[in-house]
């Protein structure tokens, strides 16, 4: 029993003695251990920002700042900022630390870690040192990595953003869905804020496009910069607009127009290439049809082909005039063929002709998706001559 108290009583000594040693230890070596993590984080600092000397990360809670900021620093000798932000490219999370003075000028862009497959990402910061919101702008993503280069540029747009808002400025944050969605809202607030954009198969006059409230309650026509409200009955309730006809009958134009299918089974050279046709009572056609893309054509060890065509969905006049455009399906390549499923792509073929469909910005590093893209347009032009087109 006392060899027992006393095995118990040494134990307890010893590890006593153990803990004073390690709490003195931790006592002398703390400040030497914080003093490098600073070191090695004011090594990241300088990076990206070489004139800084010394940095101070600040509260961000007080602020509205890009969704994409996780961390700010300041320069204490007053050069500028230093902003952490995670975006998204191709892969998972992608971190980057960009330095950006009071005047507006990056002074560098670092990725500090991401997954992305072509790791373009890794010395593309180095397109935007020295550069101000203009020269950023500027500065071109790389083809074969849209996504990911897209992405990276944006964050150091954010960045620029972030160092006008610390500084007091005010800078619009919304997204351009946003912008959209809050003018289609000011035009018809009946819509409550939820809004489709119209296919269009009739042409109509002066209006660029059409937005259709999902609870039915009336439209938004855009014409240049202005946004026309609509009720679904055909009043206008925008102030101010001078032609409120051309509107009302437009919504008219809208609700009574039907799509009758057409039967094209009789046709062999129509069979492979055409999903669907369907016509309008004016004579417009609307076509779905197929374009053989990176999907079909393609394929390589990082990249493997979908074998998937391209459907597109376009509304053509009898006499060749492409009144409206979407892609219906893409199976292309991540971050690279599939901007061909992006309004700003497709939305180039409204307005052409069979004599110049072709004359629309390629994809960036995707010829095989642009040219696929191209077929089915050509395909859809070719069944509107098969099919009883004026020509």
């Amino acid at each position: 029993m006392k060899n027992n108290i006393k095995n118990l009583v040494v134990f307890v000594l010893i590890c006593t003695v153990m803990t004073l040693l390690l709490a003195t230890t931790n006592f002398f070596t703390a400040p030497i251990i914080k003093e490098n993590q600073n070191a090695s984080a004011n090594k990241a600092l300088l990076e990206v920002m070489p004139d800084g000397e010394g940095f101070e990360q600040i509260d961000i809670s007080t602020f509205t700042l890009p969704a994409t900021v996780s961390e700010v620093y300041k320069a204490t000798n007053g050069q500028g900022y230093v902003i952490k932000l995670v975006t998204t490219g191709y892969g998972s999370d992608m971190v980057i630390m960009c330095g950006v003075k009071v005047d507006g000028t990056v002074t560098g862009a670092v990725c500090l870690s991401s997954n992305e497959t072509l790791s373009k990402e890794k010395t593309y910061g180095e397109n935007f040192a020295l550069k101000d919101a203009a020269g950023v702008e500027a500065v071109d993503t790389i083809a074969g990595a849209t996504k990911t280069t897209a992405a990276y540029k944006n964050a150091v747009k954010d960045a620029l953003s972030s160092v006008i808002i610390l500084g007091g400025g005010s800078v619009d944050l919304r997204s351009e869905e946003e912008i959209l969605n809050d003018n289609l809202s000011t035009a018809l607030p009946d819509g409550e804020k939820k809004f489709q954009k119209v296919f269009m198969v009739e042409l109509l006059e002066g209006i660029d496009a059409v937005y259709e409230a999902e609870n039915k309650s009336g439209y938004v026509f855009v014409s240049g910069q202005q946004f026309i409200g609509v009720k679904a009955d055909g009043s206008v309730v925008t102030a101010g607009v001078e032609d409120t006809k051309l509107y009302s009958d437009a919504v008219e134009k809208i609700k009574s127009t039907t799509l009758k299918d057409v039967n094209f089974s009789k046709y062999e050279e129509l069979k492979n290439t055409i999903v669907s046709v369907k016509k309008t009572a004016s004579g417009n056609f609307v076509i779905e049809a197929k374009g053989a893309g990176y999907g079909i054509k393609g394929g390589d060890e990082y990249h493997p082909a979908s074998n998937e065509y391209i459907i597109v969905r376009v509304a053509v006049t009898k006499d060749f005039k492409i009144i409206d455009c979407i892609t219906v399906s893409e199976a292309e390549t991540d971050g690279v063929g599939d901007a061909c499923a992006d309004e700003s792509f497709y939305g180039q073929f409204v307005g052409k002709t069979d004599k110049n469909y072709t004359e629309i910005d390629a994809i960036g590093g995707a010829t095989m998706t642009t040219d696929g893209y191209k077929q089915a347009i050509e395909r859809a032009f070719n069944a509107v001559k098969i099919l009883g087109g004026a020509r």
